[in-house]
């Protein structure tokens, strides 16, 4: 049997409705599965909130120790309870988790050469404890991870949700088939963002570099883009960048 791995992101979780219509998605969606979620734009809401500065680089938040707090807060609390709330009441049976629950997934707080990105950790799929995810998928419950992971040593450590999505799934390759979904609020990678015609349906290598110069792939896209190829690399059989509301239709952008 398939193994769905899907990772929706800030977009869809900060929009009420949006996620309301995810959540019904996703409960339809086959089991077994495993759902991972960002929370950026609520963490930075917050900590304008508290009066603490948020400081990005290159478009990667900056994790000191004020903003680790917030993030734990944020992730692992408001957001991770809330959809696993959500996936009771649509009878999908779930349990909310960081990757310091159960040892699930270790990782390596980020070199500060060359820039120091605080509290941030590094990946690697090899380490995650994937029986651990395993015995919950037999039990028919629903995994549902928040982007933190932890050092061994006690602390907590930020990492970008689209890398423990792609770790996740390469991980579960070791059990099983395993398709792996990305869910934003675009249909998937598109020529040009305000023509929802221009979707772009299949993405190799080849084209992938074409699109990257000439601009069409940029920003955000680029590392949502590399964890794609990483995990079609090491042995997921399907990867679908897709738009939330169409996680149970085969429209989207094939990575291949």
């Amino acid at each position: 049997m398939t193994i769905n791995v899907v990772k929706i992101g800030g977009n869809v979780i900060d929009s009420a409705d949006a996620l309301e219509s995810f959540i019904k998605e996703f409960a339809q969606l086959p089991s077994p599965k495993v759902l991972v979620h960002g929370g950026g734009k609520l963490a930075t809401a917050m900590s304008k909130k508290l009066g603490i500065e948020t400081h990005m680089i290159d478009g990667r938040r900056v994790t000191d120790k004020e903003t680790l707090d917030i993030v734990t807060m944020v992730y692992a609390g408001l957001v991770n309870k809330n959809i696993v709330a959500k996936l009771q009441r649509e009878h999908c049976n779930s349990i909310g988790l960081c990757g310091a629950d159960g040892n699930v997934i270790p990782a390596v707080r980020r070199s500060p050469v060359p820039i120091d990105f605080g509290y941030v950790g590094d990946i690697d799929a090899e380490q995650i404890d994937v029986m651990f995810i395993q015995n919950l998928l037999q039990k028919g419950i629903t995994p549902v991870f928040c982007a933190l992971t932890h050092d061994r040593a006690g602390d907590i450590l930020n990492s970008n949700a689209d890398s423990v999505t792609s770790a996740i799934a390469i991980a579960l390759t070791r059990v099983g088939e395993v398709d792996l979904t990305f869910c934003m609020e675009l249909p998937g990678v598109m020529r040009d963002t305000s023509d929802m015609a221009s979707l772009i349906s299949h993405v190799d290598a080849d084209t992938y570099d074409a699109l990257k110069q000439q601009g069409v792939i940029n920003k955000g896209m680029i590392p949502k883009i590399d964890n794609a190829f990483a995990a079609v690399r090491q042995g997921v059989r399907k990867v679908i960048i897709k738009k939330a509301d169409n996680l149970n239709r085969d429209i989207g952008t094939t990575i291949q």
